[in-house]
């Protein structure tokens, strides 16, 4: 049985609730990715921003990225799995929300996060078409 842990990116850099988006941003490019968990002063996962979050949400509506905090844009709980969760757990969680990353949590603290690439390089490929088609493919 493969697990979350053994199919998640270990680890994950996050983004304090009060760094702003520009320097969200300015991390992403640094570490190449296009999402970044928001983490609180208690080092506990309170939300994901996304590049896109930072378009549609601050500079399309005319706000500043130097000054909004990260953690204007968290939208609720976010949407885990727990690390010794089985890969159809870790499927069907993100076929049912839609999403294409899952933050991974153990003790509840972040350990790291799964994307479509770790799902590609981890899991049988008739697994990963399911969860394109269900996630992926636009109807």
């Amino acid at each position: 049985m493969t697990t979350a842990r053994e199919i998640m990116h270990v680890g994950a850099t996050c983004i304090q609730e009060n760094e702003t988006l520009e320097a969200a941003a300015r991390t992403m490019n640094e570490l190449d990715v296009g999402v970044l968990p928001i983490c609180g002063p208690d080092d506990r996962l309170h939300g994901i921003i996304t590049d896109r979050d930072i378009v549609v949400k601050c500079l399309a509506k005319g706000k500043d990225p130097k000054t909004m905090p990260a953690g204007q844009l968290e939208q609720g709980k976010p949407i885990t799995i727990d690390a010794d969760a089985d890969a159809g757990q870790v499927l069907r969680t993100m076929e049912e929300h839609k999403i294409r990353r899952l933050p991974v949590i153990d003790n509840h603290r972040l350990v790291g996060m799964i994307s479509e690439a770790d799902l590609a390089r981890r899991l049988p490929d008739e697994q990963v078409g399911h969860f394109v088609e269900a996630v992926c493919a636009t109807a």
